[in-house]
């Protein structure tokens, strides 16, 4: 496959797979979603999202606890890995890789899919996972660091688990917690630690199904504001050699 490179342009992608739970059984992906973001702006320029169907479709769960969640009838007439190969092979090559516990699971999991067909994965030009990042610099304020408590923490919904609209939920945490910190950052004394107890929201355990509260940093109202303001930042730090810029400019807002 022979492809034009973008090192400084940045896809977010996402994957969703089957759960083994057999010895010896593999992870398959059953979905796949990215979007191509302006590093200038962080708009959203480019989105492509399938799902696929595996080898084998006796992987895939016959039925779903989630009203929009991946079945076995869902997959059954989706394309294959195969037949999609080509043009995630696109999206993905020579470009800043980005997501949410990528470097563990989602890179891993496209090497073996590419390895499977008998044809090169593709190469990033950088890759920022932004739950290695958030957890050195933003902590466990909303409990965990999954997206989905993250995504609650900062009331920006329910996570689907499904590609597209988890790669677009992690974006929007990224940018919420480095407003947050860069926040922070400015007046220390005044702000650091004193935020998380600004307003509360009403959150519901998976498990016990009990109501219980969880601080948030500010009121939703004041969250679009905030979210403009990062993105001028990270406007402004934009330079010839968009991957460089980038990640300086990202440790800067996340000290």
């Amino acid at each position: 496959m022979e492809f034009h490179t973008f090192s400084n342009e940045i896809v977010f992608f996402d994957l969703e797979t089957n759960v083994p739970n057999k010895t010896g059984q593999h992870f398959h992906i059953l979905e796949f979603g990215a979007i191509i973001v302006c590093p200038r702006t962080l708009e959203e320029v480019e989105r492509f999202t399938t799902l696929i169907q595996p080898k084998d479709l006796s992987v895939a769960s016959l039925r779903s606890s989630r009203s929009d969640g991946i079945t076995r009838d869902k997959v059954a007439d989706a394309p294959s890995f195969e037949d999609v190969a080509e043009k995630i092979y696109g999206l993905l090559n020579g470009r800043i890789w980005a997501g949410h516990n990528i470097r563990r699971f989602d890179c891993v999991r496209i090497k073996e899919a590419f390895a499977e067909i008998g044809k090169a994965a593709p190469e990033p030009s950088g890759i920022i996972d932004s739950l290695g990042l958030l957890s050195d610099k933003f902590g466990k304020r909303a409990g965990n660091m999954k997206m989905a408590s993250l995504a609650a923490y900062f009331g920006l919904g329910v996570q689907k688990h499904r590609s597209l609209d988890d790669v677009r939920m992690n974006l929007e945490v990224l940018k919420h917690c480095a407003t947050v910190l860069f926040l922070e950052s400015t007046l220390p004394n005044q702000l650091e630690g004193k935020l998380e107890s600004s307003s509360k929201i009403m959150t519901r355990s998976r498990s016990s199904y009990q109501t219980a509260q969880r601080a948030m940093p500010y009121s939703k109202g004041s969250l679009v504001k905030m979210t403009h303001n990062v993105k001028d930042l990270l406007s402004k730090a934009q330079g010839n050699q968009a991957l460089q810029s980038l990640i300086k400019h990202s440790h800067s807002l996340l000290r």
